[in-house]
């Protein structure tokens, strides 16, 4: 147990430098206080939070996180969910990200290892309130206000467990806060410390547990504000869990999904609202629409560099950019909108203007991601139209299948997206109205995150990517197999856990 010995030695460590404090010129200090034994209550316990304010501020740093921390929450998702399947390319030719455009990917990649780090590091921070709130002695703190802010830190851990377990499967389920390590505790300790990997099943029921608690206490959809953890975003988190396989009910995907509908959410009038600027071309068109779950938000006076990333900051077509972009729209994806005729999406999805680099296109003629357009562009975490696709797969696929309400469903996103409705040919088809679903939700949600995702809840990883025909693309390495539908875990959180165990086929 070569990490038991180093916190052994680290105490000793310890030990010896207040030992000697004194002696390198410091001044003890000469009672206690917050920095050196924290928050204590009557009987002498730490306590993490003095008050309501205190909680309330820690709940507000997770919100903060979906903005501030974009890289993991959003960049990073769009190149594991489009840049790895078939919907684009990685963009640059560093070697971070290519890997996941030949399927190289392994345990020392960089971008993975960010997201486990920072994940954990999300999870580690809800813990913080889930775990403490009971304890604060504010006599003011209702039981209410308490309840409701642990709902919404259980609504944000399982979203951080949702993006954890689609990636890499078998994860550390932490669910406490580990108690400071000390001599006489750490044989009680250690594996709270280093924890092993949960299974899949197990972090899905988790997750599951987590959001059907919150669905108790959660705040009700507020209209004019989408940013909140709220009873719908449970409830959209519960439909796209029971989708996945290891705890797939169809049944409930069709209950959570209609909730929402009953929740007030609906389709925004044109998919345009949901992405573009307003006629001034000085900020987004709209926020909070209909349609929205989910989202951070970015007004134009306090935006975010997501575009510097994928495309170019729109409100400023002046302003010089020199980065080769991360997510390079596919000729794949390019070729489907432009058999189906679909415009109206293409055009929101896709932009072309000139660049100083020439990785998959011509530099003069060069497609960007164009849903993430400005500083001020809303991240949509959540969307109605997913949702309602799922509904239609429930349809699909569920025990009680419904050609005609699934059916139905796709011809509703298809008229908003000005196409016509599906031939009879397709709708009393089943194997032709499941192609049908299966391509229509790859034009709705593009540079979304999800095609990748979709592919393995569909179990159709090996058929689509490795019979790619893109003569953009870099050449595939490695064929896609059974092994492929999840990430190697990094290295560097294997090298720091001994516990852990990488996932099969790296």
């Amino acid at each position: 147990m070569k990490h038991r010995k180093y916190i052994i030695t680290g105490l000793v460590l310890a030990g010896l430098m207040n030992f000697s404090s004194c002696s390198l010129g410091y001044d003890p200090i000469a009672s206690y206080s917050d920095v050196t034994e924290g928050v204590q209550d009557d009987e002498g316990e730490k306590q993490e939070f003095q008050s309501q304010a205190d909680v309330e501020l820690a709940l507000e740093g997770l919100y903060q996180k979906m903005k501030d921390r974009i890289e993991h929450w959003y960049l990073d998702c769009l190149l594991i969910g489009d840049s790895h399947a078939d919907n684009a390319y990685a963009g640059t030719t560093g070697a971070e990200t290519v890997p996941f455009e030949n399927n190289t990917v392994d345990g020392g990649n960089t971008v993975l290892e960010r997201d486990w780090s920072r994940y954990m590091e999300d999870v580690a921070a809800a813990n913080r309130i889930i775990c403490n709130i009971d304890a604060v002695s504010d006599p003011n703190f209702t039981a209410d206000a308490r309840n409701s802010i642990k709902a919404q830190a259980e609504i944000f851990r399982s979203l951080v467990w949702f993006y954890m377990v689609r990636i890499w499967g078998n994860i550390p389920l932490n669910t406490t806060l580990p108690p400071d390590i000390t001599a006489d505790n750490i044989e009680e300790v250690y594996d709270e410390y280093f924890p092993s990997q949960s299974t899949e099943l197990e972090v899905y029921q988790q997750i599951e547990a987590d959001l059907l608690d919150a669905l108790k206490y959660a705040p009700d959809n507020n209209p004019a504000d989408k940013t909140l953890f709220t009873k719908s975003v449970a409830r959209a988190l519960l439909a796209k869990v029971y989708a996945e396989k290891p705890l797939r009910d169809y049944n409930k995907v069709i209950e959570y999904c209609s909730a929402l509908e009953a929740d007030g959410f609906g389709l925004a009038d044109s998919y345009s609202d949901l992405f573009a600027l307003n006629e001034n071309g000085t900020d987004l068109k709209m926020r909070n629409t209909r349609e929205g779950i989910l989202e951070a938000q970015f007004p134009a006076s306090g935006g975010n560099w997501c575009a510097w990333m994928f495309g170019r900051d729109l409100l400023d077509w002046n302003n010089s950019f020199t980065w080769a972009k991360w997510v390079t729209p596919s000729r794949d994806l390019i070729a489907l909108f432009t058999s189906e005729g679909d415009t109206q999406r293409l055009d929101e999805s896709v932009v072309y203007y000139e660049c100083t680099w020439s990785n998959y296109y011509p530099s003069d003629h060069y497609p960007f991601m164009y849903k993430c357009r400005a500083g001020c562009s809303s991240v949509l975490y959540l969307r109605y139209a997913d949702l309602l696709l799922l509904k239609a797969e429930a349809y699909l696929r569920g025990d009680a299948k419904n050609l005609n309400a699934a059916a139905d469903i796709i011809d509703r996103i298809r008229i908003r997206a000005g196409l016509n409705k599906l031939p009879d040919s397709v709708r009393n088809n089943e194997t032709e109205l499941w192609k049908a679903y299966m391509k229509e939700r790859r034009l709705e949600l593009a540079f979304e995150g999800q095609r990748w995702f979709d592919l393995c809840r569909w179990d159709e990883v090996e058929n689509v990517m490795n019979n790619l025909r893109d003569e953009g693309r870099f050449a595939r390495i490695n064929d896609f197999d059974k092994n492929s539908y999840f990430f190697a875990v990094p290295q560097t959180a294997l090298d720091g856990n001994e516990n852990l165990v990488q996932n099969p086929g790296y």
